[in-house]
């Protein structure tokens, strides 16, 4: 039996609120469903709306790039609250001149109640990067919980309507501060030594201390067609390394400015 592609399994899912503003986007709320991919259907720049936390705060994306490329990339940062830094590089791409060869997505703040208290965790005291649906095992109630079951969490469900509604080729979620690009269960190797080499880190397999569970990068491999990484930063990031960050990511996914 031929499994479905990601791309026609999107076709048969619901719908998303998505709140549109910025350059060229009247502000106003529409409904963008998620049987359409096509650039049309989201703003060509600006700001969306892809959710809302446990605390009703909201979770933005922002397009920076072509909405005509034909690759599509997304960076999320700030899944867990008490690793601010990586969110800085996000927010000088969504800040700087529009990005071309590209259609990039930026998502600063993932957790934006956990950023609030600057705790690793959501409002509920739940570990998001251990709440996705792929590989999800129930846990102890410490700093990893990962939920009472998978996808318990609006947060995210938040982030797998938009990564589903926008299908993007390739995902980098960031972290801190283990300091390296992630090689467990990587999915394309040669990707992960470009971003690893465009960024200045070392490669290292950060496999949770014997296994993961529930996280972003797990379930967009298994569930989708295009390629997720962690990338993870240190305790600190001087501007410097933000500026490297820019520079290195916008070269490992081949678009310029």
């Amino acid at each position: 039996m031929t499994r479905p592609s990601s791309r026609a399994l999107a076709a048969a899912a619901g719908a998303l609120l998505l709140t549109a503003t910025g350059p060229g986007v009247p502000g106003s709320t529409a409904v963008a469903p998620l049987s359409q991919r096509s650039a049309d259907r989201l703003p060509d720049a600006g700001r969306v709306e892809i959710g809302r936390s446990v605390q009703d705060r909201p979770i933005h994306a922002w397009r920076v790039g072509d909405a005509g490329a034909r690759r599509t990339v997304v960076l999320v940062a700030t899944l867990h609250g008490d690793e601010p830094a990586p969110r800085r590089i996000l927010r000088r791409l969504r800040q700087g001149p529009e990005v071309s060869g590209v259609d990039l997505w930026v998502v600063p703040v993932a957790n934006p109640d956990g950023l609030a208290a600057r705790t690793r965790q959501n409002a509920r005291g739940v570990d998001l990067n251990r709440n996705f649906r792929e590989s999800w095992a129930p846990g102890a109630r410490d700093e990893k919980y990962p939920g009472h079951r998978a996808a318990s969490e609006p947060e995210t469900r938040a982030l797998a309507r938009f990564l589903a509604r926008v299908d993007p080729d390739r995902v980098l979620s960031y972290h801190q501060p283990l300091l390296g690009v992630d090689t467990y269960e990587q999915k394309r190797p040669a990707f992960t030594r470009r971003v690893a080499t465009a960024l200045g880190l070392p490669l290292r397999s950060f496999d949770c201390r014997g296994g993961c569970h529930g996280t972003l990068t797990q379930w967009f491999n298994a569930r989708r067609d295009g390629t997720a990484l962690t990338v993870e930063y240190g305790r600190g990031l001087t501007r410097a390394g933000v500026r490297r960050g820019v520079a290195g990511v916008l070269e490992a996914i081949g678009a310029r400015r």
